[in-house]
């Protein structure tokens, strides 16, 4: 039986890591997990509740409100009790704040242990900011996502675009900006480059090249093991 390996991807915001993941899984037949949809979903149940500002009483709200993840056409649909939030936790509101919720080491913790809950048995395709650091440090794989801020600016506008938001690229750069001086600067779990990670450098590389780069490497892996 053909092993099946785990796959980490870290990098900030708009790098490519969604979407370079989503279709990795696909090609591999693993399972994918958008572990930023998880943060963005509390995200959501913070502002619904007024609890943006109370850590504690949002990890009490995990445990009688269920987030869960389930294959879509085009990678995870995202529910919260059973509604779909997948394309309400996209909004810039979510972006704002999404920083501040993952900064919380309780709400972090509950949200590690349901993610390696999910990848315990190999074959899955895992990005965020912390998969190589803290949720898998012992993964197969370790990939590291950059790319220039413009580049990421014009992407996040794109996917905004998408959803109906309208803003300019000067406020979407200067949110991505904050949103990189928070995650790396944050005390728990700060976004980082492990060592032994593979940076690529998504600025100049089509989707399509991002992924027969990963998709190679694991491939050359499973000849090699047979």
């Amino acid at each position: 039986m053909k092993k099946m390996f785990t796959i980490a991807i870290d990098g900030p915001a708009g790098s490519g890591k969604s979407s370079t993941a989503k279709k990795v899984a696909k090609r591999l037949g693993y399972l994918f997990i958008d572990t930023g949809a998880m943060y963005r979903a509390v995200t959501l149940l913070a502002i619904r509740t007024g609890n943006l500002d109370n850590s504690e009483a949002l990890l009490g709200l995990l445990t009688d409100n269920i987030i869960t993840l389930k294959p879509g056409e085009d990678g995870n649909m995202v529910y919260l009790n059973g509604e779909d939030i997948t394309q309400t936790i996209r909004t810039e509101e979510i972006n704002r704040n999404v920083s501040k919720i993952s900064s919380y080491p309780e709400i972090r913790a509950e949200l590690v242990r349901m993610q390696q809950e999910m990848g315990k048995d190999g074959g899955v395709v895992m990005e965020g900011r912390d998969i190589c650091s803290v949720v898998f440090p012992d993964a197969e794989f370790k990939f590291y996502f950059t790319a220039s801020v413009e580049e990421r600016a014009k992407r996040r506008q794109k996917d905004l675009e998408a959803i109906g938001t309208s803003i300019s690229l000067d406020e979407v750069k200067a949110s991505i900006i904050r949103r990189d001086n928070y995650d790396s600067g944050r005390d728990v779990s700060p976004l980082s480059k492990t060592s032994d990670s593979i940076e690529i450098d998504t600025t100049s590389m089509s989707l399509e090249e991002q992924c027969e780069y990963i998709v190679g490497v694991v491939r050359e892996r499973e000849r090699i093991e047979g």
